[in-house]
């Protein structure tokens, strides 16, 4: 008698099936995910260029670029009668970039609340001070604003910004620029003299600079960089840490790391107990949003502003005085080893962390000991040296 002969898998042939899928699986996840990141980069890289064609046909408009920490000043109504010359680079381009709606309700005094309640006596033109989180232009997240491959979101942040103005590679009154006092500011002529020597970058704070003050050539001068937004996790790239005397950060941008702040079972992170800025060291209950990239439309350089000293995805370190900040902000960003920049002429680079940074403990350039010399060669390498728009100096894409 024959027997029947049943037909499937054994127990066994099933189990290598299962198992090829499974190194299969394995094998194609790592390439689904870097594909999907090159994707983002990509995207992150789009939205750069819109923002550089963007900054060209502002200043073929108006004959110069966006103002850092700009905008009105009212000392009588406080924050709610103007936005004390802080407003950033990115408010005034945003009819470039398609946000035509959003910058109506900004330039145009605007009658509503958060809640959609009227006002009894209408928002200032070009909008209260940035740090206002009842103005809704200032909470709007826009994702021309933002990096694909940045997940910050929520709050204690505002609208987020992943793209910030170069401000060169000098720290002396960046923060301030020929202004002193809180509220009016005033001109001040000794601060008038030193930003000329230190103020380097393309974006000086609260002046106006245009294409030909460049004479570095917008080719071979950066003018804004990628930064990552805070996640509360105390990275050193996103959250600054509380830093020294101005004099002792100034001339040793290393100080961070000569004084053992970073973790060294996980370098990306401060050690635990450090003070951020974020940790309202100064009793200043606003500081909570103090992180990098919080506040779109703040001209303050923790928020929309890096400069060119230590290389890319550096630790931050902040010096705060009254209601503003200064320190050392390097671009930062989640993609792999490196940032984009965006060139004076349009162009997107990617700038590995390995450039050229030349000594990071060299001090910065500034008036008393740079005297009378604004073209000082930047101690920072190639690295400092695109950072710079009129000092001169030779650079090359070939060792980027």
């Amino acid at each position: 008698m024959k027997k029947m002969r049943r037909n499937g898998f054994t127990l066994v042939e099933l189990l290598v099936v299962i198992a090829i899928i499974g190194v299969l699986v394995g094998l194609l996840l790592p390439a689904v995910q870097a594909a999907r990141e090159a994707a983002r980069r990509m995207s992150c890289s789009n939205n750069f260029k819109q923002i550089g064609l963007a900054l060209h046909n502002y200043h073929s408009a108006y004959n110069k670029l966006p103002a850092q920490k700009g905008g009105t000043n009212n000392a009588n109504d406080g924050s709610l009668g103007g936005n004390q010359l802080r407003l950033g680079w990115l408010p005034t381009i945003l009819p470039f970039i398609e946000q035509q709606g959003l910058w109506e309700q900004i330039s145009h005094p605007l009658a509503i609340n958060t809640d959609g309640t009227l006002r009894t006596t209408p928002w200032p033109g070009m909008g209260p001070a940035p740090w206002r989180t009842d103005y809704t232009p200032w909470i709007t997240e826009l994702a021309a604003l933002r990096c694909p491959s940045d997940p910050g979101t929520g709050l204690p942040a505002l609208g987020r910004t992943n793209y910030a103005a170069c401000q060169g590679d000098a720290v002396e009154y960046n923060e301030v620029g020929a202004w002193s006092g809180s509220n009016p500011l005033v001109m001040n002529s000794g601060y008038a003299e030193q930003i000329r020597i230190s103020g380097r970058g393309m974006f000086v704070a609260r002046q106006y600079t245009g294409f030909r003050d460049v004479l570095d050539g917008l080719s071979n001068t950066i003018a804004a960089g990628e930064i990552a937004t805070d996640l509360g996790d105390r990275d050193i790239r996103t959250a600054p840490i509380d830093g020294p005397g101005s004099a002792v950060l100034r001339d040793n941008p290393s100080w961070a790391r000569d004084n053992d702040k970073i973790d060294p079972e996980r370098p990306q992170f401060w050690r635990a107990g450090e003070n951020l800025t974020t940790d309202n060291a100064a009793g200043d209950g606003a500081r909570a949003s103090w992180a990098r990239g919080f506040h779109w439309a703040d001209g303050e350089m923790q928020h929309s502003g890096m400069n060119t000293i230590l290389s890319p995805n550096s630790e931050t370190v902040s010096r705060t005085t009254a209601d503003s900040t200064w320190g050392m902000y390097p671009p930062s960003s989640r993609h792999q080893g490196g940032v984009h920049v965006l060139m004076g002429d349009g162009a997107v680079k990617f700038i590995t962390d390995s450039i050229e940074a030349g000594n990071s403990r060299a001090h910065t350039v500034y008036k008393d000991h740079n005297p009378g010399n604004a073209g000082t060669q930047s101690p920072y390498g190639l690295w400092g040296a695109l950072g710079t728009k009129a000092n001169k100096e030779t650079v090359s894409f070939d060792s980027l």
